[in-house]
């Protein structure tokens, strides 16, 4: 399946929520999963974004659902990228 990287900000909504119930987080991963996305690793960050999040998912329809149904309850904005191995990388370079 296609991975992709999610970065989010938190709002101050977010912050709020995440301040008063920190397992929060989980739930959101568990809200994840159950739309068929897989969170192969996920970093608490410091800077310009909070979270990185490495995704594993079936086609770029299914990450923009997830991207739009965690914005829209306005706790936080995401900016997600495709990404490829550098295998592939390296492999589609030699076609």
């Amino acid at each position: 399946m296609p991975v992709y990287v999610m970065l989010t900000t938190l709002t101050d909504e977010g912050r709020k929520t995440i301040k008063e119930k920190p397992e929060r987080i989980k739930e959101v991963n568990k809200e994840v999963e159950s739309m068929g996305v897989k969170i192969l690793c996920q970093y608490a960050l410091l800077g310009q974004y909070d979270f990185i999040n490495i995704l594993d998912a079936p086609s770029n329809k299914t990450i923009a659902k997830v991207a739009l149904e965690l914005g829209a309850r306005g706790t936080l904005q995401t900016m997600t990228l495709a990404a490829m191995s550098l295998d592939d990388f390296i492999g589609a370079l030699k076609k």
